[in-house]
């Protein structure tokens, strides 16, 4: 550990011993801070950043059980060293239980306090690394970094801030790029459970062998390439929560472990046979119907009714369009922040098309429609004829609608859903103005009502 980016903050009212500590710890390496009195101490604990406290614990006015109290209270990552003579041991242990890293003995070897410190310094780096790595992940995947205002978000929502707290499992179904990893981390970090790990695995990812060995962990010489223990994701996520993304394409085999996982919180790992107890919270996604997996017999019905405690189906973003502007403007913000560009916008006509389009591969694919605009268009305004050919070009729309369609399918019931959507895409490019609408449809505006009643459109 490189001392001098460890910063040591030294209390005793007993200015000889105060400078020897100074004078060593200097020494050794390390950034030290020394003051006499605890009530100034406290306060440059205020502006400072201090990685390790050492207190004597008997001065006046301010005791070192007061510093150690103070600090746990303001700054509960930062250790505290207790500096006490050989008769008061008895009441540094008792510190120790409140809170103290540990005590120095006076008069003190000079050795027996570097390794202290040593200890206490290393404690403040990972206890600084963690914080770093939790506010990044809190800041980039917590609840609030889910976009959206509709109906059908404020729902979801609600959803998620009354599933969290529990300790149920919850399934997240959803088309693809709809956000399904997303909502599995606000529910983590909207449960108590926030401060442990939250591990994710895609289960399309890898082959029925690799994934055994993936989430339960291996054996030193359980396989060929197997040259030492592994932990797998279950023990990695003990005490926080696990995320098995594509949960339907297990295979029968890895289903009965799971289910036995989620009944008795225990496991071995491949070519073990020590049982491992665990303790977490599993969460599940998956773009398929797994109900209809039951039911044609490849997906197993008690593992079903195991992982669907909490279900949270996610709206594909073609029926929650009002959120497109919001996203947008999110995506935009975010490409122009991370490319060191100046903040871009999109045209209302250009902002009117995307708002339109049917995004078959839904949030994600806008995501990589916005990041293509922004890295490209040189201007700071992006325009309608500076959007991907797919989005403004509407013949080639309505082709690449018509040819994700089955092959099989109920000719009326599709072309009413055609027509409701076309509805939908005319009242948007018309700011929503009922007889604007209709003349690009080139429908009166009498049939333009009589539609938006029978498809039940409210208008935004």
């Amino acid at each position: 550990m490189n001392n001098e980016k460890t910063h040591l903050l030294v209390i005793d009212d007993e200015v000889n011993y105060l400078l020897v500590l100074e004078t060593l710890l200097r020494d050794a390496g390390y950034e030290v801070t020394a003051l006499s009195d605890p009530e100034t101490a406290l306060a440059f604990l205020d502006d400072s950043e201090v990685d390790v406290v050492i207190t004597d614990m008997k001065m006046p006015r301010v005791s070192g059980g007061e510093v150690l109290a103070r600090v746990k209270k303001n700054w509960p990552h930062i250790p505290v060293l207790i500096m006490t003579a050989f008769g008061s041991i008895e009441s540094a242990v008792d510190l120790m239980k409140q809170g103290a890293t540990n005590y120095i003995t006076k008069p003190f070897s000079n050795d027996e306090l570097l390794l202290s410190v040593q200890n206490a310094a290393e404690l403040a780096r990972m206890h600084r690394q963690y914080r770093i790595l939790h506010e990044s992940l809190e800041d980039r995947y917590g609840k609030h970094r889910i976009i959206g205002n509709s109906r059908a978000m404020r729902e979801l929502m609600s959803l998620v801030d009354r599933a969290a707290p529990s300790r149920a499992t919850v399934l997240i179904t959803g088309e693809s790029g709809t956000g399904k990893e997303l909502v599995a981390r606000a529910i983590h970090f909207a449960s108590q459970r926030s401060h442990e790990p939250f591990v994710s695995v895609n289960c399309m990812a890898f082959n029925s062998g690799v994934l055994e060995s993936e989430l339960f962990g291996h054996e030193k010489g359980s396989f060929t390439g197997a040259v030492a223990m592994r932990r797998g994701r279950f023990e990695q996520a003990d005490g926080g929560t696990l995320f098995l993304d594509e949960v339907g394409e297990l295979s029968p085999e890895l289903q009965v472990k799971l289910l036995r996982v989620l009944q008795e919180r225990s496991f071995e790992r491949v070519g073990g046979s020590a049982e491992i107890q665990v303790d977490i919270r599993v969460v599940t996604a998956t773009n398929r119907d797994l109900l209809a997996m039951v039911h044609a017999g490849t997906f197993r019905e008690d593992l079903y009714y195991r992982l669907n405690v909490v279900h949270i189906p996610l709206p594909p973003l073609r029926e929650r369009r009002e959120d497109i502007p919001l996203l947008v403007a999110h995506f935009t913000e975010k490409c122009c922040k991370e490319n060191d560009l100046p903040l871009k916008t999109f045209s209302t006509e250009a902002l009117n098309y995307l708002v339109g389009y049917e995004w078959p591969g839904n949030v994600r694919q806008l995501q990589n429609v916005v990041e293509r605009c922004v890295v490209l268009v040189s201007g700071q305004e992006i325009t309608l004829e500076q959007l991907p050919p797919e989005i403004r070009d509407e013949e080639a729309q309505f082709k690449s609608a018509v040819d994700l369609l089955p092959v099989q399918l109920d000719l009326a019931d599709t072309l009413e859903r055609i027509e409701a959507a076309l509805i939908r895409r005319a009242l948007v490019r018309a700011d929503f103005i009922q007889a604007n609408a209709s003349k690009l449809l080139g429908i009166s505006k009498s049939l333009m009502q009589y539609k938006l009643k029978k498809y039940g459109i409210t208008g935004h």
